[in-house]
């Protein structure tokens, strides 16, 4: 599937049919992950052509493009060089003042630099949750201290 169509795909599954909406909604929303530069004399390529950072960037497009009230995002760094990785955590940032982000990370560090609020999950169940700065440096269950010692 070509760069272009990937971020139109959700926008004709909610049947949207207007080429001109469905372009002006693709370079929109690759400007806003900040991919429009880098691929926009060649919407037509694969989107496997492109790094695995741009194509975080360009899930994240498409995501947008459907006017999401919530992002869900299951470790969206973990592939990703430390340079990508700034990028898209430089979008959370971003992002989270217009959405409702779910996070999903392993990396404590991460969850601290993005994160209003840590919900730390053992097993499928809730065991402590909080602010970043009272959680992680005075957790209160035994599970997370020994998490942040043996576990990162």
């Amino acid at each position: 599937m070509s760069i272009y169509k990937n971020v139109a795909y959700g926008l004709k599954l909610k049947g949207i049919r207007s080429k001109k909406l469905i372009s002006h909604s693709v370079e929109a929303n690759l400007k806003r992950v900040g991919l429009w530069e880098e691929v926009k004399d060649r919407l037509k390529s694969p989107a496997t052509s492109l790094s695995i950072g741009q194509q975080q960037r360009l899930c994240l497009a498409r995501g947008l493009a459907v006017k999401p009230t919530i992002i869900l995002a299951d470790e969206p760094t973990s592939a990703l060089d430390p340079i990508s990785t700034k990028i898209i955590e430089n979008l959370f940032k971003e992002l989270k003042q217009h959405y409702t982000i779910i996070l999903v990370t392993h990396v404590l560090r991460q969850a601290m630099r993005l994160a209003d609020h840590i919900v730390f999950m053992y097993y499928g169940e809730i065991i402590e949750q909080g602010h970043p700065s009272v959680i992680l440096t005075n957790p209160e269950t035994e599970i997370l201290k020994k998490y942040l010692v043996e576990g990162n």
